[in-house]
């Protein structure tokens, strides 16, 4: 067997949090749906069944959680921010995409979501 990629999957986490250009959306706040996907080689993780050999998805939640935490005004902008924190703290991720939705956003329109994707390579 040759194992070609793997990768480690937060998909559709709402987090409330206060981003968007206006004023208002920044102080009543929204929920925002974030999906990582990290390219890790954990292969030796599927042997030894430690976590040392696999990056945690629980950390890679905490950078999100903590970075929604701050308020900006584009959804690119916290991306971003994330983006960047993820490949500083785990040099292990080799790509990353990163999906980010606001639901129900203030544009006049019935829209259940709208949002960014980014993806970048080490």
């Amino acid at each position: 067997m040759k194992i070609t990629k793997t990768k480690i999957i937060l998909d559709h986490v709402r987090i409330f949090a206060h981003h968007g250009v206006f004023p208002q959306e920044q102080q009543t706040g929204a929920n925002f749906f974030i999906t990582l996907e990290a390219t890790v080689d954990f292969t030796a993780s599927l042997e030894s069944d430690e976590l040392g050999h696999t990056v945690s998805y629980g950390d890679l939640y905490a950078i999100a959680r903590s970075e929604m935490s701050i308020p900006s005004k584009l959804l690119e902008h916290v991306a971003g921010r994330i983006l960047k924190r993820i490949f500083a703290c785990h040099p292990d991720v080799k790509h990353l995409k990163i999906e980010l939705y606001k639901e129900n956003p203030p544009m006049g329109a019935d829209c259940k979501y709208a949002g960014i994707s980014i993806e970048a390579d080490r």
